[in-house]
């Protein structure tokens, strides 16, 4: 037993000495070689010869016109729940029971919805436009401007639909109208929700 113990000493002492010649430099070379290459790997750095990490994103310079009507855009766009909300209920219950004042107050928040979708077509298509060229969440702009300006359409649509008789009685009319709102405001609201929530 203590001879076996003695050979498996002597066998590791001779594999641990350098080779015959070697040079006190060239031991101390590879043993600090071997120090830097555990360091870099400990720092979290990458062998010699691994790939190369991406290189950030690239800046985009926008003028201050950009960033005037993307601000137009942004404060506009906090009255888009609450308008929809609003058309919404006044909709539901004038489809419901029909009255003067219901129609009404329907009209006045339709034409707050048109003033805010005008506002922000014209600066949000304006922006897209001067942004073509930036490579940073491209697909994001163009997934909310296509669906922005779906919910346009459908909103012209919801309008040109509105029932013309007196008393709004019409049921065909009435029933298209209603689905092209409730379309359109389902379009703006993903829409809205694109970048809203892109941005945290």
């Amino acid at each position: 037993m203590h001879q076996n113990w003695g050979r498996c000493l002597v066998v590791a002492v001779v594999c641990w000495l350098p080779p015959a010649g070697a040079s006190a430099q060239s031991i101390q070379a590879s043993a600090e070689a071997a120090s830097l290459g555990t360091a870099s790997l400990e720092a979290g750095g990458e062998p010699a010869g691994g790939e190369q990490t991406a290189p950030p994103p690239r800046a985009f310079d926008y003028s201050d016109g950009y960033r005037t009507r993307a601000k137009i855009h942004k404060v506009s766009s906090l009255a888009t729940l609450p308008l929809f909300a609003a058309e919404g209920i006044i909709g539901q219950s004038l489809y419901s029971n029909p009255t003067g004042g219901k129609k009404d107050a329907h009209l006045a928040v339709a034409a707050g919805i048109g003033v805010l979708f005008g506002v922000n077509t014209v600066t949000g298509v304006w922006n897209l436009i001067e942004a073509r060229k930036d490579p940073n969440h491209r697909k994001r702009r163009l997934l909310h401007g296509l669906l922005m300006l779906g919910a346009d359409a459908g909103f012209v649509t919801t309008a040109a639909l509105g029932p013309e008789t007196e008393h709004g009685t019409v049921e065909s009319s009435r029933s298209a109208h209603r689905a092209a709102a409730f379309t359109s405001i389902g379009l703006a609201t993903t829409g809205y929700l694109v970048m809203l929530l892109g941005d945290h």
